[in-house]
């Protein structure tokens, strides 16, 4: 057991409070940017609100694909510590800083040459486009920066500093929610920049963040050395974190990719659907915080007590992780059921747009617990080196279950049709994920990663 590898030692429930504690602060302080974006957005208007509506769904999933990116960093970082090659978990730390840098500039040329095809094919109308693209088209140009944070991020969840990550998540946060009312609605005389002004301070909170995420490397077991990156064999380098970066990055990114297409076809519905469907989307993003700080922490515990060959910490890791799913997820179901329009207050005053938000939790609440056993699931599926699995099973629900309902039931429910799928994708993708993360977890690790170079 190696001894560098601080998650291999002691309560594993400890570890589970100790890991997702802060996670939940980070996670929550993003989440919190989100509702603050639509509440002054929603100040301009009907229109920007529905135009946002379109923008959430492609927003999330570019962010998912730099969540694949960090679970790759992650993954490979904590495997190499559990089996005690700090030097090997150190280069792959820097080469990963790096690859996530790149990745970031080829997605965001190719998101700017994209923007209009993309909107189109998502039915958005010609009224919303334009501010669509005020939005899109600065995001686009700050993808960069973003990766960056994202591979900063793994580099020090993969050691266990979860409160370091909660840092560098609140330093982004808290730069938003000054900038976001400045520049939206404007404020000290500034007319302000409209639903550009989202954007605008996105990038500027994702640079600080990288700031400061460098600035706790310092400070953590892996260090940050330009110098290091050099004696990387750049093949395994890559192929070590692609391969588990790959497919989690896509299963991330399948979940908002399946809501683009729902919100698609929800346009047929009306812009007030649209708008409802979307703002009660980000409440609901913000309500389901404690499962993504776990699906996020999960990682670091499982890949260092698996790398160390100590599948049974794993195992118990997962189940107690499963159990506050289940819990959590029907206690805020009960929550949002009862205060739907309550909170739908807070976003709009257009009776019709309450109607749809408050319609759509009363319909999907149900379904948290089975998504938060999916994602939690997938985090361990990650950590272990299994990313296709988890590819494959948040594909399932996505592909099999939500998009098929959704379009062969529209026609007779309407918008409820698409609610309901979700929740029915959320009930068996978490019933399937449980039963495949388990199968894995008792088989233990067969073999330990084959890099014969180690770099």
């Amino acid at each position: 057991m190696s001894e560098t590898a601080k998650l291999t030692r002691g309560s594993i429930g400890g570890h589970l409070v100790t890991q997702t504690l802060p996670m939940v602060i980070g996670v929550a302080a993003i989440m919190s940017v989100g509702l603050i974006d639509a509440y002054f957005i929603g100040q301009l208007g009907s229109a920007e609100l529905a135009a946002v509506s379109f923008i959430f769904p492609i927003i999330i999933a570019l962010s998912s694909l730099g969540v694949g990116v960090m679970v790759g960093i992650n993954s490979v970082i904590a495997r190499a510590l559990g089996e005690g090659d700090v030097a090997r978990a150190e280069r792959r730390a820097n080469f990963g800083a790096v690859f996530a840098l790149g990745i970031g500039v080829i997605l965001g040329l190719l998101l700017f040459a994209l923007l209009g095809p993309l909107f189109r094919l998502m039915q958005a109308s010609d009224a919303l486009l334009p501010l669509i693209l005020d939005y899109m088209q600065p995001f686009a140009l700050g993808m960069p920066v973003l990766l960056l944070q994202m591979g900063l991020n793994g580099v020090l969840r993969g050691q266990g500093e979860a409160r370091y990550v909660s840092m560098v998540s609140i330093t982004y946060s808290v730069v938003n929610w000054i900038l976001d009312p400045i520049l939206i609605t404007g404020a000290f005389g500034f007319e302000g920049y409209g639903v550009a002004g989202a954007a605008y301070a996105s990038i500027i909170g994702y640079g600080v963040a990288c700031i400061m995420a460098l600035w706790f490397i310092g400070r953590a077991q892996l260090q940050i050395h330009p110098t290091l990156i050099m004696q990387c064999d750049f093949a395994n380098s890559s192929s070590a974190i692609l391969r588990v970066a790959g497919p989690a990055a896509f299963s991330n990114a399948i979940n908002p990719i399946g809501l683009s297409v729902l919100t698609a076809l929800l346009a047929a519905q009306g812009e007030a659907a649209v708008a409802g469907f979307g703002a009660a989307g980000r409440l609901q993003s913000f309500a389901v915080v404690p499962l993504l700080a776990l699906s996020g922490s999960i990682g670091a515990i499982v890949g260092q007590n698996w790398g160390a060959n100590r599948p049974d910490r794993s195992r118990r890791a997962m189940y107690w992780a499963g159990m506050f799913c289940v819990g959590y997820g029907l206690a805020t179901a009960i929550v949002l059921f009862a205060f739907g329009r309550w909170f739908a207050d807070f976003f709009t005053d257009d009776p019709a747009v309450v109607e749809q938000f408050a319609r759509y939790l009363e319909i999907s609440v149900w379904g948290y617990a089975g998504f938060g056993l999916l994602i939690t699931a997938n985090g361990a599926l990650n950590a272990v080196d299994k990313a296709p699995l988890a590819l494959a099973q948040s594909a399932a629900r996505v592909f099999l279950v939500m998009l098929p309902l959704g379009w062969m039931l529209r026609a007779s429910l309407g918008a409820d049709a698409i609610y309901g799928a979700e929740l029915a994708a959320n009930l068996l993708g978490g019933a399937l994920a449980s039963f495949v993360v388990w199968r894995v977890l008792r088989a233990g690790p067969k073999a330990q990663e084959t890099d014969p170079t180690k770099r």
